[in-house]
């Protein structure tokens, strides 16, 4: 029996609800995700995160919490969304290349009240070839992903460093998450 609405079609967040044992029903809603002129980065995510679960409310009307959220990779204050093509990729993945960079992921629920969350973690790279760069574009994996990487998948060969959170990384911070959830008396050992 699901007890909250998960407005994100991504499956690493599905995964990571189930982690948590967190039982919950996808509801999908589209939302224009291109930032506003001079919008910073926490800004944008905080947005999107808001305006999907408002999206998700408005088009189902569900009886349960709606939980949604948003992710971004920042790499000097400017987000890296995901890639068009493999050049765009690559362009990406060689400003990561040997740098740290930070992603944000904002989190919002909709429920009795409304609660919102932000996770900022700082990831670092070591530095990649072109061939590297290429493999990897090859494999797949970069390309539905903000910041042409899953660190989830192979992209975790990569990562010298993360401070912060690594589910927040994969798209949905499970410490925030489970904060959020208490609030609406949602336990997640319960």
């Amino acid at each position: 029996m699901p007890r909250i609405i998960l407005a994100s079609a991504s499956p690493r967040r599905q995964e990571l609800l189930k982690q948590i044992k967190i039982a919950h029903q996808v509801q999908i809603v589209e939302i224009d995700e291109t930032p506003k002129p001079n919008e910073n980065p926490a800004d944008y995510v905080q947005r999107l995160a808001f305006e999907k679960a408002t999206a998700c409310r408005k088009k189902f009307n569900p009886k349960l919490p709606i939980l949604a959220a948003d992710t971004s990779v920042i790499f000097n204050h400017k987000i890296l969304g995901k890639p068009e093509n493999e050049s765009d990729a690559k362009a990406m993945l060689q400003q990561l290349s040997g740098n740290t960079h930070e992603v944000f992921t904002a989190i919002a629920l909709f429920g009795k009240s409304q609660h919102t969350a932000l996770s900022i973690t700082q990831v670092t790279f070591k530095t990649l070839t072109d061939s590297q760069i290429h493999a990897y574009w090859q494999s797949g994996e970069p390309i539905d992903k903000a910041g042409s990487y899953a660190i989830q998948g192979i992209a975790s060969a990569f990562i010298e460093k993360i401070n912060g959170s690594f589910s927040g990384v994969m798209g949905l911070p499970l410490f925030e998450t489970a904060q959020l959830l208490a609030l609406e008396g949602i336990e997640v050992l319960a």
